[in-house]
């Protein structure tokens, strides 16, 4: 019996699962693949976002609350999920920055940290992972940290000289930054809400793009996923406390997402095999290997 393919996600906070690749995951569900969520932190000192969700009560109880989130969202998806058991950094603000609170995710050390992603790597055995690039996607200290610890662990999970107690050897095949949104994706829905006669949420942002950071040249994978945007969607909405359903997020019609832009987008950062670039699965190179074992 062909063996099963193993994607692994390795994502900071609750709710980045379902922003960053969650429709490439429940395509690959879909089609019979195992996906497992990584979460790094529990989100305990993430901001409520969702003005309806700003309560007394709500902030009393976030680490629970963001948990049961996290099972509804997993649920959405079909994925497993896994904590790994870090405490949340925030996001600092201010000038200058004040300092990040004492044990937190962002002032681990990476070899250290990286060891129960190395755990559940050697027990999950994923054949792909995913996580987030050098600059976190965005300068969080938990993204970045979630960066640092990924690479760790994706370069030392498959060593047998190291830490024997955490497991049976296991070297992932393929490493993947997830791609956020690059000026091509950001103008090309614009362009297609104008087209449409309907006002576009991102002209402010394009406005002011010459200030971000824009990696759309990096991007190597583009996985055809439009038909479970929805699935996506919807797993958003389960982070209630992290996401307005009236917001940002929900401002294009999925019909316009679908027709414009319908892929989501990776850059392929570590591979052990050979898959020709660009790409449109995150298994290519892998996929025949597996099934025909």
């Amino acid at each position: 019996m062909a063996e099963q393919l193993r994607l692994m996600t390795v994502h900071a906070h609750p709710d980045d699962e379902s922003s960053k690749g969650a429709a490439t995951m429940a395509k690959y569900v879909a089609e019979g693949a195992q996906v497992l969520v990584a979460t790094c932190t529990g989100g305990e000192r993430g901001s409520v976002l969702n003005p309806k969700m700003d309560r007394p009560e709500v902030l009393a109880d976030i680490t629970n609350i963001r948990r049961k989130e996290m099972d509804r969202a997993r649920e959405i998806l079909g994925v497993d999920q896994a904590w790994l058991g870090f405490v949340d950094s925030g996001l600092p603000e201010g000038d200058p920055l004040p300092p990040l609170p004492e044990g937190c995710f962002g002032l681990q050390d990476p070899q250290e940290a990286a060891k129960p992603l190395i755990k559940l790597i050697r027990e999950f055995r994923p054949h792909v992972m995913t996580t987030y690039d050098e600059n976190g996607g965005y300068p969080h200290p938990d993204h970045i940290m979630c960066h640092k610890v990924s690479v760790v662990a994706f370069d030392q999970a498959g060593d047998p000289e190291l830490y024997p107690e955490l497991g049976e050897p296991w070297q992932p095949l393929k490493l993947y930054y997830n791609s956020g949104w690059t000026r091509a994706r950001m103008l090309a829905l614009h362009e297609g809400m104008l087209a449409a006669g309907l006002e576009s949420p991102y002209a402010e942002w394009l406005e002011k793009w010459s200030d971000r950071q824009d990696r759309g040249d990096k991007i190597t994978t583009r996985v055809e996923c439009g038909e479970y945007f929805a699935v996506r969607d919807d797993a958003l909405r389960a982070h209630a406390t992290q996401v307005d359903p009236d917001g940002f997020w929900f401002h294009i019609p999925l019909e316009m997402q679908q027709k414009v832009w319908p892929t989501e987008d990776f850059e392929l950062a570590r591979s052990l095999v050979d898959s020709p670039i660009p790409e449109s699965d995150l298994f290519a190179g892998i996929r025949e290997k597996v099934e025909a074992a």
